[in-house]
């Protein structure tokens, strides 16, 4: 990844707030910069792979953001081809079994709430 002089936070970027910024850090992805040179996909899976559990939403908020797009602005066929690549970037990230251990855990109270 490139070492950016100068960055802009990820919530700068459309439909990106706060609460997605604070993801992207935590997953190693420092700025705006760094989250549009990794595309959404590669971004996204870091994200699973840091512990955000998937939600398609969030996934196509983030892809239609980095197009300069709103939200919702994602329909038909478009957001029918970003479903199978959700799915996919899903199957590959996603540890449905350790996120169940984890929510084991939490119950118990043996480690923090995120």
């Amino acid at each position: 990844m490139t070492n950016h002089a100068t960055t802009t936070p990820v919530s700068s970027i459309r439909n990106l707030g706060p609460a997605f910024e604070s993801a992207c850090h935590a997953a190693g992805i420092p700025s705006a910069e760094a989250l549009r040179e990794l595309g959404a996909d590669a971004a996204y899976a870091k994200l699973l792979e840091n512990g955000t559990k998937p939600h398609f939403i969030g996934y196509y908020v983030l892809v239609m953001g980095l197009q300069g797009r709103p939200w919702n602005d994602c329909k038909g066929d478009e957001k029918k081809a970003l479903r199978q690549r959700f799915d996919a970037i899903k199957a590959r990230s996603f540890d449905q079994d350790l996120s169940a251990l984890e929510r084991a855990l939490d119950d118990i109270g043996v480690i923090a709430r995120r």
